[in-house]
Order: structure tokens, then C-alpha cells, then sequence
């Protein structure tokens, strides 16, 4: 798409020139606000946010809750956990947009965002960012406990003040990138338990080591763009993918070995066993296609194959949960061992007080 038009419901018209970007907030936004109707700010806010990450983030901290919680557990602290950790994850990605929005302009995948493509100024995108982080920020702290809420902290200041510019400066950018993308589910877990605890981690390693092959297969494939942009990916100095699908199988077979860990901690069953085994070997193979291929088709049925396995290793994971993790979990709850202080839940309670509870 060329760069400074937008294509959202087929419109062609020119947004956007160096100075438009640099003026006042409204500018831009009345001139738009006439030529985009509700659908295409839909659009626009999907853009922003990352809408596909934040979902990722929502079922993640959703699946980290479910396992660390009791059978009896009380939902509203998950919806609380949720709506918490999907703000800052909303701030982030704005966050990362504005800071990374003139090298944005120069990938063809990622000009028609809203700051290059004209549809919003830099300031406007800053404001957003650093408004809903600190509102996210505030939910976990006075909603859920002041863990979670660190945990919240440390996903966004790894993600926009450590990832972000490493990826201008060294390779390593990716295996620092999957930390902050890793921490959802533990947020989830410690916001049913209070506390860290190994099952929590294990589902942290989970996501981590799946999103190095995802990355690899993705950096591949967008390669020239990223090396257009200024990115330093490992699939820079990379043009044959022979480094890159290394990468993949290493931490493919990483991942099948520490998605096994629930069932060593007695978190799930059998069931979930045998379909970790199968879908990481499913994986394993598609890494390894890759590698012996080296092409274009092979690195998009990796990304493919990556993008199958999560959902449902995940949901095998919930529906398989052992009775004794969830009567653990309750002991936990009902001991003095959790303590993390929830200094403003009773402010949230009044206002989400569901019909029958108790005064």
C-alpha cells in the first residue's frame, strides 16, 4: 500500500503529509472524523491496539486464572485480572506505535497503522498509550493485588522501554520479547492465588519458548522489510532461513519438554500429556520442514502450524485440570500464606456487587 493512504473500507483518500503529522491533535482528527464512519474507526482502534495480541493477552491470563483458582473460585477477580491486564496491553502496543511509528512507514505490513498512514498524530497516539496504561496499571493494584499489578509494570516497561528500542540495536531482541509476551498467564495465576508459584512458572516457559519458533517463521518471511526498517532480527544476516529454522527446532523441542511440566506438577492429566506430546510433535515437524526447505511455503505452514497449536494445548490444558490442583488451590486461599494486599477491592466490590451476595 502506498505509503499515506488508507485502505480501510476501500478509501483512497490522502491523509496524511510530513507537516499534518506534527500539528495539533484535532487537526487530523477533524479531518477524518467526516470521511470514517463507525466501522472504520473500529478498524482503527483494532489497528492501535493490536487487537490480536490483546485477545492473546485476554485468553492467556483467562487460562492462568482458571488453573491457579479453585472450583469455587470467585470470577469477578478473573474479570477484574483481565480488564487490568488488557488495558496495559492496549497502552503498550499504542506505546510501541508512537515510538516506533517512522519505521513503521517503512514496511509495506505496517504503513497503514494509524500514525503513519495520517489517521492520528504522534501526540494523540502518546496521550492514549500512557493514559490507559496508567488506568490499567490502577485496576490491578486496587482491583486484584499489588503482585499482579508488578507483574503488570515489569510486561510494560520490558516491552516498551527494553524490547522496543532493541530491536534497532541487536538481535537478541526476540528471546527479550517473549518475557513480556510470556507474563500474561502468571499475572493470571498469581491474580487467583497471590502468589508465584511453580505452576504459574511453568506456564510462563510454555509461552515463551512457542514464541520463538512463531517469531522466526513471521521475521523470515518479512525479512527485507525488517531489514528496510531498520529492525535487527536474526533473519537479517539470515537470507537462506538456515539460522533462523535452527532457531526453531532448538526451541520447538524446548517447548515440548516444559509443556510436559503440568502433568509432572500434577496440574493437568493424561489427556493433556498425549496432546502435548502430538501437537509438539506436529510442531516439531513443521520446524523441521522448514529447515530442509528453506522456502517461503515451509515458513508460512510453520507460522501456521504455531498459530493451530496454542489455542488448543491451552484449552486442553483448562478442560484437563486435576482435582488436587484445584483442591490445592482452595487450602491456598483459605491459608494465612496468601497475603498480598488488595488495598482498594472494596471500592470494585460496591460497584460489581453481584445480585445474592452476601452485605
Amino acid at each position: 500500500m502506498p505509503l499515506g493512504r488508507c485502505r480501510i473500507l476501500g478509501c483512497r483518500k490522502r491523509l496524511w503529509s510530513p507537516k499534518s503529522i506534527f500539528v495539533n491533535v484535532a487537526a487530523p482528527l477533524e479531518t477524518s472524523v467526516h470521511s470514517r464512519n463507525l466501522r472504520g474507526w473500529v478498524k482503527v482502534a483494532s489497528d492501535l491496539v493490536k487487537a490480536r495480541l490483546t485477545l492473546m493477552v485476554v485468553l492467556t491470563t483467562w487460562m492462568g486464572f482458571s488453573l491457579g483458582s479453585p472450583e469455587s473460585s470467585d470470577w469477578m477477580s478473573c474479570v477484574h485480572a483481565i480488564i487490568g491486564t488488557s488495558l496495559l496491553a492496549a497502552g503498550a502496543s499504542a506505546l510501541n506505535q508512537w515510538w516506533e511509528s517512522d519505521l513503521d512507514a517503512r514496511m509495506r505490513r505496517t504503513a497503514s497503522r494509524p500514525i503513519p498512514a495520517g489517521i492520528l498524530t504522534p501526540l494523540t497516539v502518546l496521550a492514549f498509550g500512557v493514559a490507559i496504561s496508567i488506568v490499567g496499571l490502577a485496576w490491578l493494584v486496587f482491583a486484584v493485588n499489588l503482585l499482579t499489578a508488578f507483574l503488570g509494570a515489569l510486561t510494560l516497561a520490558t516491552y516498551v522501554f527494553l524490547y522496543t528500542p532493541l530491536k534497532q540495536t541487536t538481535e537478541l531482541n526476540t528471546w527479550v520479547g517473549a518475557i513480556p509476551g510470556a507474563l500474561p498467564p502468571l499475572m493470571g495465576w498469581t491474580a487467583a492465588t497471590g502468589q508465584l508459584g511453580a505452576g504459574g512458572w511453568s506456564l510462563f516457559a510454555i509461552l515463551f519458548f512457542w514464541q520463538l519458533p512463531h517469531f522466526m517463521a513471521i521475521a523470515w518471511l518479512y525479512r527485507d522489510e525488517y531489514a528496510q526498517a531498520g529492525f535487527r532480527m536474526l533473519s537479517g544476516r539470515d537470507p537462506d532461513g538456515r539460522r533462523s529454522a535452527s532457531s526453531a527446532i532448538r526451541n520447538t523441542i524446548a517447548l515440548i519438554f516444559v509443556s510436559i511440566v503440568p502433568f509432572l506438577q500434577g496440574i493437568s492429566g493424561r489427556i493433556y500429556l498425549s496432546v502435548a506430546l502430538v501437537l509438539g510433535g506436529l510442531f516439531l515437524i513443521q520446524s523441521i520442514r522448514f529447515a530442509l526447505l528453506l522456502n517461503v511455503m515451509a515458513a508460512r505452514r510453520l507460522f501456521f502450524a504455531s498459530i493451530f497449536y496454542l489455542p488448543i494445548i491451552l484449552a486442553v490444558l483448562v478442560m484437563d485440570r486435576t482435582k488436587e490442583v484445584s483442591s490445592r488451590s482452595s487450602l491456598l486461599r483459605g491459608s494465612s500464606t496468601i497475603s498480598v494486599p488488595r488495598p482498594g477491592v472494596f471500592v470494585f466490590n460496591r460497584w460489581f456487587r453481584l445480585p445474592g451476595d452476601g452485605a
